[in-house]
C-alpha cells in the first residue's frame, strides 16, 4: 500500500495534478512538510505519539487526525477532492468529508471480512473496530476504487455495496524499474550463492502465507539438491512478531535453518535484483486485494507460484508469467515449484510470458482511469 500511494502521488504530480499526502507523524525527527517533487507534497500531523503503532492502537488517535488535516486543509483553497487509503484513513476521510464537503473516494486495499473468511484458524480474527469501520466507509462514499474485478466482487457481496459506486483501477507497474536482468549479475550483486532459490517476499504474518512456503519448502529441499529459501520481510500486525519467531523455530526444527535465510525488507528500488537473483517466487497469501509481489516478479520475468484467491487470480491469469494453486496445502505448493526448478523449458516460458503479461499494469494506465475517475466526481 505504501508503494502505491506514493507511485500514485507521483505519477499524478508528473499528470499536472498537485496531490498533498498527509500521515500521522512517526518520529520526532520527520519535518512538518517534505517537497517529495514538484507537485507532491508530504504532510505529517501530530496525532498520538510520534512513532511506529499498529492499527488497533492508531484508531484512539483518527479523531485528531482528521481535525488537524481538516484544518490544515483550510490553507489549499484549490484542494478539491479527498482520496483516503485503508480503513483507518477511509473512517477520517469521512469527517474531513463532513467538515469540508469535498468529494470522497476511498481505496481499502484489503478488506476485514474478506481476511477473515480464509484466515489461519490460530491467527487472530479481525477486529470489530475495523468491520464497522469499513462498513462505515462503505456507508458515507462518494466512490470506491478496487484493484481488480474481483476485488469488486468481494464488496458488492460481502457489503452489500451499490455496485455502481465501485469503480475498478488496477495498480500500475514501474517498467522501467522492473525488468528482466541476468540472473548471475544480480547474484553478484545480492551476494548470494549461485543455487537453485526459491523467493518469498511480503509482511511476516499469517494473511501472508510464509508458513505455507516454509513447509513448502521442506519437501522442495528433499528433491532439488542445494535449493535455498529466501524470505524478504518484517513482522506486521498484532500477530508478526509471534509468527516471525514461530518461522524461525519451525525452520530449525526441520534442519533447514542453513537452506532457509530471514532477510530484512528491501528497498523498492532494489526489489529488481531481488527477482531477478531468484528462480521461482511463492505468493500464499490467503487474501490479496491485488498482489503487487506477483506484477513486478513477472515484469521482472521471474515466474510466479500464487494462491488462487482475490486479485491474485486476476494478476497471475491463463497465459501469464505463472500459475494458480488451490488451497495451502504444502505437497500442491512444493509440486508447482518444482515443476519449474526441475524444468528449464517450463521455467524459461513462464520468465518470457511474464513481462508480456505484465504490460497491461501500468501507472500510465492506471492514472489515466483515476484521473477520469476523479472528474467523474467534480
Amino acid at each position: 500500500m505504501n508503494v502505491y500511494v506514493d507511485e500514485l502521488a507521483r505519477s499524478l504530480a508528473r499528470e499536472g495534478i498537485q496531490v498533498d499526502v498527509f500521515t500521522r507523524r512517526h518520529s520526532r525527527d520527520v519535518p512538518a512538510t517534505v517537497v517529495v517533487e514538484k507537485g507532491f507534497l508530504l504532510h505529517h500531523i501530530d496525532a498520538g505519539p510520534p512513532r511506529d503503532m499498529d492499527p488497533q492502537r492508531t484508531i484512539r488517535y483518527m479523531g485528531t487526525f482528521a481535525q488537524e488535516v481538516t484544518a490544515q486543509i483550510g490553507f489549499i483553497p484549490e484542494l478539491r477532492l479527498v482520496h483516503s487509503h485503508y480503513w483507518l484513513s477511509g473512517w477520517a476521510g469521512l469527517t474531513i468529508k463532513a467538515k469540508t464537503g469535498l468529494p470522497h473516494v476511498h481505496s481499502f486495499h484489503s478488506l476485514g471480512r474478506i481476511k477473515d473468511l480464509n484466515r489461519r484458524a490460530d491467527a487472530t480474527p479481525e477486529a470489530l473496530t475495523r468491520l464497522a469501520a469499513e462498513q462505515d466507509v462503505i456507508d458515507g462514499i462518494d466512490r470506491i476504487i478496487a484493484s481488480t474485478d474481483t476485488e469488486k466482487s468481494d464488496l458488492v457481496s460481502h457489503y452489500n455495496i451499490d455496485p455502481e459506486i465501485v469503480c475498478v483501477a488496477a495498480p500500475g507497474v514501474d517498467h522501467d524499474l522492473f525488468t528482466p536482468g541476468l540472473q548471475s549479475a544480480a547474484r553478484i550483486r545480492l551476494g548470494w550463492p549461485d543455487l537453485p532459490t526459491v523467493l518469498f517476499v511480503g509482511r511476516i504474518q499469517p494473511a501472508k502465507g510464509p508458513d505455507v512456503a516454509i513447509e513448502a519448502f521442506r519437501h522442495i529441499a528433499e528433491r532439488i539438491e542445494d535449493s535455498r529459501l529466501v524470505i524478504v520481510g518484517a513482522p506486521s500486525g498484532s500477530d508478526g512478531a509471534g509468527e516471525f519467531d514461530a518461522l524461525q523455530k519451525r525452520a530449525k526444527a526441520l534442519n533447514l535453518s542453513d537452506r532457509i535465510t530471514f532477510a530484512e525488507p528491501v528497498p523498492h528500488r532494489e526489489m529488481p535484483d531481488v527477482y531477478r537473483a531468484s528462480d521461482v517466487v511463492m505468493i500464499p497469501s490467503r487474501s490479496e486485494s491485488f498482489g503487487l509481489v506477483a506484477a513486478e516478479a513477472q515484469a521482472s520475468g521471474l515466474p510466479v507460484v500464487a494462491a488462487r484467491v482475490g486479485g491474485l487470480s486476476d494478476v497471475v491469469g491463463q497465459d501469464s508469467g505463472g500459475v494458480l494453486v488451490e488451497g495451502w496445502g504444502s505437497p500442491e505448493w512444493s509440486e508447482a515449484v518444482i515443476d519449474i526448478l526441475g524444468n528449464k523449458r517450463r521455467a524459461r516460458e513462464l520468465s518470457r510470458r511474464g513481462p508480456e503479461w505484465a504490460e497491461r499494469y501500468s501507472w500510465e494506465t492506471s492514472i489515466e482511469r483515476i484521473a477520469d475517475i476523479y472528474r467523474d466526481m467534480l
